[in-house]
């Protein structure tokens, strides 16, 4: 209703009838808002907030748990995991809806009763030159499916003062190919800085404990890091932002090396990073303010010098000898001499790592070894394979085996003066009789084509009757045919 145009018509002299005839409307609803103490608004109704029952209602102590256990849920996966567990059928803006209401008071009760309130904060360190670097891996993905690699890593390390980074990329993050990197980013820097950060990786810990305790060290790792004079210093459990240089970086490389672009080896991908890297070191740093290159002159000059030789890293594992002489590594299959092994007698594999080949695989060389008491005897030695489900086989390790040349097929029976057929491999005999008629050539050779004297049916008959009288004389007519 229109209760301003009742008051104008009113004003005009309009009696109640003709306002309620003009307005649609009964004349008393007219006289009742034109009255001195009427309301210039019409009524509304009751609220119904409240009145209808919810459908989360008896879910929500439910939610409540959830998010006292982990503040972050998401709500789509509450939403999901409350249809799939609970039988809820209310919409997710519900779900939604509640915990944007319930988190902030959780949030205020949990931070009441924490003994650590330090919870979610970091203590900001600086090194001096020389002193940090951090090391951590990348997953690039499929990034060289075209060239049939699945799955491309990316290998960093960053020299904490300056943030002068190095990458390369690698196809396995095998214990091998790990230490080979550091020799690598070791080159690279010109240098060996005091210590490395790291994750609990299994190249690296030989095995994960609680929280407070001194970590062990993987014995391959210690050895390598007191070849080249540095310290292994191992974050505690998701702690990522205690080596928050690399981490970043490696998104940094991520987006500027990777991203748009089409590689077809891992060659291509480090000489990517190379043409990239003068443009990442000629910038200026955010958090020092200094550019990187300028920096980096006074971080690489505090590094320890290289050793004069280097710590190779053998990765070695058992491996069983099958009965066709090959040996099962990495997905792909690998020969050895057969006149050296048995079946079922274990070996050891060796994988060492060549960065001078520009092979797929980093860690290119795999070497086997019979296993015996001076420490094994050499067996083969192979290129690694690049890809899964490939046979890497030295024919001469076959040498000896039965590889079927004596066999051969005939369809002649030899006879007392036939000479024996000179063996023909299988492959030789299936081409040689693949064109005769088989029926035809055993006629042949069975003589069924010699002629036939062909004889009237009367003849047959009369030697078939029986004889009544003495023969004169001996029967002259012989059966040339068959009878």
């Amino acid at each position: 209703m229109n209760i301003r145009r009742f008051r104008s018509l009113h004003a005009a002299g309009a009696t109640y009838a003709e306002i309620a005839r003009e307005c649609g409307c009964d004349w008393r609803t007219v006289r009742k808002y034109l009255a001195e103490d009427a309301a210039s608004v019409p009524p509304s109704g009751s609220s119904r907030a409240g009145t209808q029952p919810r459908k989360l209602a008896r879910l929500e102590s439910l939610v409540e748990s959830w998010l006292r256990a982990d503040i972050s849920l998401r709500a789509s996966v509450i939403h999901e995991r409350l249809v799939a567990e609970h039988g809820f059928t209310g919409n997710y803006q519900r779900v939604k809806v509640f915990c944007a209401q319930t988190r902030p008071r959780i949030l205020a009760e949990l931070t009441e009763t924490d003994e650590n309130r330090l919870s979610g904060l970091h203590r900001r360190f600086e090194v001096v030159p020389g002193a940090q670097a951090q090391v951590d891996w990348g997953e690039e993905g499929d990034v060289l499916a075209g060239a049939g690699i699945r799955c491309v890593y990316s290998f960093h390390m960053t020299l904490s003062h300056s943030r002068d980074p190095f990458c390369c990329f690698t196809t396995s993050m095998d214990m091998a190919t790990f230490w080979d990197c550091h020799r690598r980013a070791f080159a690279h820097f010109g240098g060996v800085p005091g210590a490395i950060v790291y994750d609990r990786t299994k190249t690296v810990v030989r095995r994960h404990v609680a929280p407070g305790k001194a970590v062990p060290l993987h014995p391959e790792a210690a050895a390598f890091a007191d070849h080249y004079g540095f310290t292994i210093d191992v974050l505690a459990a998701y702690r990522p932002t205690g080596k928050g240089r690399v981490e970043r970086q490696v998104h940094i490389v991520r987006e500027h090396v990777i991203a748009g672009r089409s590689f077809t080896s891992i060659a291509d991908l480090d000489g990517a990073f190379a043409t990239w890297l003068p443009i990442r070191r000629g910038q200026v740093h955010r958090t020092h303010g200094q550019v990187i290159a300028v920096r980096a002159e006074t971080d690489r000059a505090a590094l320890r010098p290289l050793p004069a030789l280097p710590y190779l890293v053998a990765e070695k594992h058992l491996r069983r000898v099958g009965k066709d002489c090959l040996i099962s590594f990495g997905g792909s299959f690998y020969s050895v001499p057969a006149a050296k092994v048995r079946a079922g007698q274990k070996v050891s594999v060796q994988v060492h790592p060549d960065h001078t080949s520009d092979t797929v695989a980093r860690g290119a060389t795999v070497v086997i070894h019979a296993l015996t008491c001076d420490g094994g005897t050499w067996l083969a030695t192979h290129p690694r394979a690049g890809l899964r489900d490939s046979w890497v086989i030295d024919p001469a390790h076959w040498d000896g085996l039965p590889d079927g040349h004596t066999r051969a097929t005939t369809i002649e029976a030899p006879g007392p003066d036939t000479p024996a057929p000179a063996p023909v491999p299988m492959a030789a005999a299936t081409v040689a009789t693949a064109g005769l008629e088989p029926l035809t050539e055993v006629l042949r050779r069975h003589h069924a084509d010699m002629p036939v004297l062909t004889r009237p049916l009367a003849d047959y008959a009369h030697a078939a009757a029986p004889i009544t009288a003495p023969m004169a004389g001996p029967i002259t007519g012989q059966i040339a045919g068959p009878r």
